[in-house]
């Protein structure tokens, strides 16, 4: 039987460009997969590679094989002195590696979605070209399974971890349904181009404007929107339910008096003004006109850390939920030891275990303390192999076990 390996560089271990360096396009790993298998030895290996990680899974019956499966990877990338960076991990603590790698657990930003996805991608394509067999399979399929049960039993994605997404979930706070609110982009930074795609997703009709207006009317093509004029702002601004301001001005484009006219024309209905821009773009004073919602970046951050901490928290739970999940699959693995006796038995005792029910039983309570104890497997084929001949009725059986021991 083999081992469960994990090597490789990730953000905790490398800097950036080394991994880099080190990173393997899904076409790369297509063509070096089955090449580092052979030449390594390993019986089954994949490669994650994504822009915070580069890692190796394998499955070996030897370490010096994984250890060359290292060296030759590095001699791939003609990157020998990143040695230093790699980690190498073994058995269960590889395991829990690769499954909290899975669940986002591992990430920079712990319950982001798109590791997930990314860790299936590669899985598929390791399937796909033949470098994983039944020990990787089982491990992988454990560890999406896994990464599901994270997701549905704590709230490590629960809270927004981005600023962008942190002021469209303050958003809904506020509005509840956003369907067909309307959301005025003012600017082109890209913060506020993201918040404003995360609105576009849940149904809010966009609008955007810029000082440049063909600026504008290049980003309102690309996030499906309508571009308006700068100039003409106060004659919109009363119509607008949601405002992101993500300019590079130095001065305030929404000052207290323009934002009280609007509110005046708009019947004092809810606004929500999130100003990513730094410096400000907004009066703060604008805070104080009434029904008026007013966050800037420093507002954002403080709501984003809360979120980490709470997604910390979270994940302190979903590492409970990995643990139980790597002793099964261990377990599984364990009793993978005794498969070469169950067979065995099975096959010795074919013709006699149709005809004589007593001895199906018998050998059925073989194979079960196999299972519970697979250590001491060789032990119980050799006497139930040499011995069960002779039993017969009820006797015999205490006899067989009391041997396990080796007796």
């Amino acid at each position: 039987m083999g081992e469960v390996y994990a090597l490789g560089v990730n953000f905790k271990t490398a800097p950036v460009e080394i991994r880099e360096k080190l990173a393997c396009s899904l076409k790369e790993a297509e063509n070096i997969l089955p090449q580092l298998k052979t030449s390594a030895g390993v019986e089954e290996l994949c490669i994650l590679s994504t822009c915070n990680r580069v890692e190796l899974y394998s499955y070996s019956s030897t370490k010096e094989n994984v250890e060359l499966l290292l060296f030759l990877f590095l001699r791939e990338k003609n990157l020998e002195e990143a040695k230093k960076y790699m980690f190498l991990l073994k058995g269960e603590e590889a395991v829990f590696h690769i499954f909290k790698v899975a669940s986002s657990l591992d990430s920079m930003v712990v319950g982001e979605p798109q590791i997930t996805a990314q860790f299936k991608e590669s899985f598929q394509l390791a399937r796909r070209v033949g470098t994983t067999g039944k020990i990787l399979n089982r491990l992988f399929e454990k560890a999406l399974r896994a990464s599901k049960r994270v997701r549905v039993e704590t709230g490590i994605s629960r809270n927004a971890v981005s600023v962008s997404y942190a002021a469209v979930e303050l958003a809904k706070k506020i509005f509840g349904d956003l369907k067909k609110a309307k959301v005025l982009l003012v600017g082109a930074g890209e913060m506020g181009e993201l918040a404003a795609n995360y609105l576009k997703r849940v149904g809010c009709q966009i609008f955007i404007t810029n000082r440049t207006y063909e600026r504008a009317l290049k980003l309102s093509h690309k996030l499906g929107g309508n571009a308006l004029r700068f100039e003409e702002m106060e004659d919109y601004l009363k119509d607008m339910d949601i405002i992101i301001v993500s300019t590079g001005a130095k001065n305030y484009i929404l000052t207290q008096e323009l934002v009280k006219r609007a509110m005046k024309r708009r019947n004092y209905d809810p606004m929500f003004i999130i100003d990513i821009s730094v410096p400000r773009n907004v009066e703060p004073a604008v805070g104080r006109v009434d029904e008026v919602f007013l966050y800037d970046i420093d507002d954002l951050k403080e709501v984003v850390e809360t979120n980490l901490r709470d997604r910390m928290k979270e994940a302190k739970r979903g590492e409970i939920i990995l643990w139980d999940e790597v002793k099964k699959f261990n377990n599984w693995l364990e009793s993978l030891k005794v498969e070469p006796f169950i067979l065995r038995l099975k096959e010795i005792t074919e013709h006699r275990k149709k005809k004589d029910p007593y001895f199906r039983r018998l050998l059925f309570k073989a194979i079960k303390e196999m299972k519970n104890n697979p250590e001491a497997a060789p032990i119980i084929f050799r006497i139930f192999n040499e011995e069960v001949k002779d039993v017969s009725g009820g006797k015999g059986i205490s006899y067989v076990y009391n041997r396990t021991d080796g007796a």
